[in-house]
């Protein structure tokens, strides 16, 4: 039986450890394992900002920051600490803003500490606990994720993805193997920090997956070949309107996979219902400089300035489905997942 690779595992995204927050490394990752240590929020923040961690991670490492608030506000009364909650709740938030996990993560945390600062309980054990029960039922969350997308592997299919689909894919993959699938897999790059070349690739081909790493530039022509089956990604905010915002490079993908008859599907925990239209949604503009450098080498002239937003919105009518732990839902109808 095939089994969760080692990015994938909770205790390996980051952990909670007497007070401090250690994150794994993903800019350096699988080149080398190292966990960046976190002593404060802040200090968890700003490693959400550098982008130590990446799709689910800043949500759990968030998760954490909040427990270490409490932690940090223990022996004060308790609206000191459900202060101190508020301010780390708003920090955290700010890293990422278009992403919105770690804003669901975070507020519902901070419930959980206002009614154990009621119930008069330790607040960090308490929000510890919830944070165990969230990984629990994001497990189960997942499982179901991963049977619904395998579903639409067949034996022997080759699949693109692009960046870093976290649990989406890898549970995918687990469940398609498991059914004793073949599976073939292209990840593009993903430049400027590579997540495709290192994070996907390195967990499909621990799974056991026949795995190629291609340049961003060359998805079209694999597809004009006849070389890819389908063509799977994440979706950092999916809104109600059925517009599926990832991170850049999923539109210009998602193109030519229409344009070539290439289903695309795109993973998603359902919609965000704040989200009516991508006007309501942030995109985040990264510094310009982080494009003109590639594993810490300057790879562009120094005559040229960068831009990187970091990224883009693909329209429902280039989105095939949106794959859920609920079910597989047209991008039209992406409310349905409510309904259920």
């Amino acid at each position: 039986m095939t089994s969760l690779p080692f990015i994938a595992r909770n205790e390996n995204i980051a952990r909670y450890e007497k007070g401090q927050v250690a994150i794994l490394d993903r800019r350096v990752y699988p080149f080398k394992t190292s966990f960046v240590r976190c002593r404060t929020v802040e200090d968890v923040a700003r490693a959400i900002e550098n982008m130590v961690t990446q799709s689910y991670g800043p949500a759990l490492a968030a998760s954490y920051g909040m427990a270490q608030a409490a932690r940090q506000s223990a022996k004060s009364s308790g609206e000191k600490i459900f202060s101190d909650l508020e301010k780390a709740c708003a920090r955290l938030i700010a890293t990422r803003p278009t992403n919105n996990l770690i804003r669901l993560k975070v507020e519902h945390l901070l419930d959980a500490g206002k009614l154990a600062i009621n119930r008069g309980e330790d607040v960090e054990q308490a929000l510890l606990e919830e944070i165990e029960l969230d990984l629990a039922h994001g497990e189960e969350r997942s499982t179901a994720l991963g049977t619904y997308a395998a579903s639409l592997i067949q034996d022997g299919d080759t699949i693109l993805t692009h960046c870093w689909p976290d649990s989406s894919i890898v549970y995918t993959a687990m469940v398609a193997l498991n059914q004793g699938k073949k599976l073939k897999a292209y990840c593009d790059e993903t430049r400027p920090y590579l997540q495709g070349a290192r994070l996907t690739a390195d967990a499909l081909g621990e799974m056991g997956v026949d795995t190629t790493v291609i340049t961003d530039g060359m998805p079209a022509a694999l597809m004009s070949r006849g070389m890819i089956d389908s063509f799977f990604a994440g979706s950092d905010r999916v809104t109600m309107s059925g517009h599926v915002v990832n991170k850049i490079g999923t539109l210009q993908v998602a193109i030519s996979a229409h344009t070539f008859g290439v289903p695309f599907y795109a993973f998603i925990y359902g919609p965000d219902q704040d989200a009516l239209t991508p006007d309501d949604v942030v995109i985040e503009e990264r510094d310009p400089n982080e494009v003109l450098f590639c594993l810490g080498k300057r790879t562009a002239t120094t005559r040229a300035k960068g831009y990187y937003p970091a990224f883009d919105i693909t329209p429902p009518k280039y989105v095939s489905a949106l794959v859920t732990d609920r079910g597989i839902f047209s991008p039209y109808s992406a409310s349905d997942y409510y309904s259920i």
